[in-house]
Formats: C-alpha cells, sequence, structure tokens
C-alpha cells in the first residue's frame, strides 16, 4: 500500500496524468472537427497505423518469465486485437480505393 502512495505523491507522477488527460481532451477536440467525409479514410489509416502495438505486444511477450502468465496472456489478447485492427484497417482502405477506380465494361 505504500508503493501506492509513494506512486501518486511523485510530482512526475501528477505531470504525466495531466498530460494524458489533456491530451485526451485534445483528442475530442480534434476528432469532433474532422468532417464525416473524411472520418473513415483517417480511421482506416489509424487502424493500420496499430502495428506498433503488435509489436510492443511481442516485446512483452519476449521479455515476460514463463511463469508471468498475466503479461502472457495480456500480450497474446493485443497481438490478436492488433492484427485485426490492422487487417481491418487495411480492408476498409482498399474497399474505399475500389469505390474510386474505373468501373470495367463488359
Amino acid at each position: 500500500m505504500d508503493a501506492i502512495y509513494e506512486l501518486f505523491t511523485n510530482a512526475a507522477t501528477y505531470r504525466l496524468i495531466t498530460i494524458v488527460i489533456l491530451s485526451i481532451f485534445l483528442g475530442i477536440e480534434v476528432i469532433s472537427r474532422v468532417p464525416s467525409v473524411l472520418h473513415t479514410p483517417l480511421m482506416s489509416g489509424a487502424n493500420a497505423i496499430h502495428g506498433v502495438v503488435i509489436i510492443g505486444a511481442i516485446i512483452v511477450m519476449g521479455s515476460a518469465h514463463s511463469d508471468d502468465y498475466l503479461a502472457l496472456t495480456l500480450g497474446f489478447l493485443a497481438v490478436i486485437l492488433g492484427t485485426l485492427n490492422v487487417v481491418g484497417g487495411f480492408v476498409v482502405t482498399d474497399r474505399m480505393l475500389e469505390m474510386f477506380s474505373k468501373k470495367k465494361k463488359k
């Protein structure tokens, strides 16, 4: 319990929490001002960028001890969900690009 108290009494922790809260508000403002026409292309690109999550999860799983089931389970879930997100982003982008391609005549 003393470790938790020590963590939240540190000034650097308060700065980090403040940065996270401010970035949440900034993100909400930026996203709310994006026109609906651009929302799908931006989200598909953002989903494709989530490959960083996959790399991080692989690093966590690789550095975890074999008896640390929590880290291994969370890492595995992050790899699965990150892969689904990346594939979904590419699928949406591909479907959008098909809408703008010229149709073949029969």
